[in-house]
């Protein structure tokens, strides 16, 4: 075979080169998953490479070109060819700073969905309020039997309190709410197995109770109150429970499949390491939720100013838009 040496070396420079990149990225990341783009690339390059290495060959005059691209070629055959169990290690800061908001930004569509869905019901929840007060007690259950009086008489309470009604008992607290709004979120996700439809359901509940009692409070012109009491933990709560509702939605559409022709387990490999992440990341949000809730948004006027809680709710609200949508997904949102 004759070949002009320098215009083939040219040639195939660029493309040696970004080979020998991604195989130095897969080498000191081995726990990343590859998009599929990528993976062609990569492919791709390892076929043209193992073909310039044919040609080389021919030439005993260039045994540096050639060694160069014999270790490309071999690097690259064993990452395609890897038969050996990868031992990655735990690295949960990875995980939730960079796969959990890459999840999420995968399946943005599904979180404008729940939200939606949420929006409407605190929609209805404050309209029937609203219309008719006395529907307070029917919208509210019972586990929420402290909202159902009048929240100027709460509030009042609340600001002349002398004791510390959780004195002692703010990790205990702290933890009780941590396992009901995490059974919370799970169970939002479970109900994703009947096609969505729970999901929808409840969120839209959830969405009631929040309109109800917002109104509630600005009606009684305790419009402070409420919002230093729910924004410092709220900010980060509901947005959990708006995730798991994702990941339920995410559910729903996996089951229903539309135009996907892929078979129903083949459907739910592939949606499965985002639905772990999704609920794992809304479950360390709930672990900070509960401890703000208990720890500091249960303290009122005038401990606490509230303007200052509010200040630290919308602070927490801009941090969590910008961690959620900094990363940018691998692959086309659902």
């Amino acid at each position: 075979m004759i070949i002009d040496l320098q215009r083939f070396l040219d040639a195939g420079r660029a493309e040696w080169q970004e080979l020998e990149m991604i195989l130095d990225r897969m080498e000191a990341d081995p726990g990343r998953t590859m998009p599929i783009d990528e993976l062609r690339r990569f492919y791709h390059l390892y076929q043209r490479v193992s073909a310039d290495l044919a040609k080389v060959q021919t030439f005993a005059s260039e045994p540096d070109i050639c060694r160069y691209l014999e270790s490309l070629t071999g690097r690259a055959y064993a990452e395609i060819n890897e038969a050996r169990e990868r031992v990655t290690p735990t690295r949960p800061w990875t995980w939730f700073l960079r796969d959990f908001p890459a999840a999420f930004q995968r399946n943005i569509r599904a979180f404008q969905l729940s939200l939606l869905v949420t929006l409407l019901g605190a929609i209805f929840g404050a309209a029937a309020i609203g219309i008719d007060p006395n529907s307070k007690s029917a919208i509210i259950p019972e586990q929420f039997s402290h909202l159902l009086g009048n929240p100027a008489d709460r509030v009042h309470r609340e600001e002349t309190r002398k004791d510390d009604p959780l004195k002692n008992v703010k990790a205990t607290f702290a933890t009780s709410l941590m396992q009901n709004n995490i059974r919370v979120s799970i169970l939002t996700l479970a109900l994703g197995m009947t096609w969505g439809v729970g999901t929808i359901i409840f969120l839209f509940y959830n969405g009631v109770i929040l309109g109800a009692v917002m109104l509630d409070y600005i009606r009684a012109q305790q419009t402070a109150f409420v919002l230093g009491w729910l924004l410092p933990h709220g900010v980060i709560e509901i947005p959990a429970i708006l995730i798991a509702g994702q990941a339920g939605l995410l559910i729903g559409k996996t089951l229903i499949g539309g135009r996907d022709r892929t078979t129903l387990k083949g459907r739910f490999r592939a949606i499965g390491p985002d639905l772990m992440l999704l609920i794992g990341g809304a479950a360390t949000m709930l672990v900070w939720a509960g401890l703000i809730e208990s720890f500091f948004s249960q303290v009122h006027e005038p401990v606490i100013p509230y303007s200052a809680k509010i200040a630290f709710g919308l602070t927490e609200l801009a941090l969590l838009c910008w961690f959620l949508t900094r990363t940018q997904p691998e692959t086309p949102a659902s």
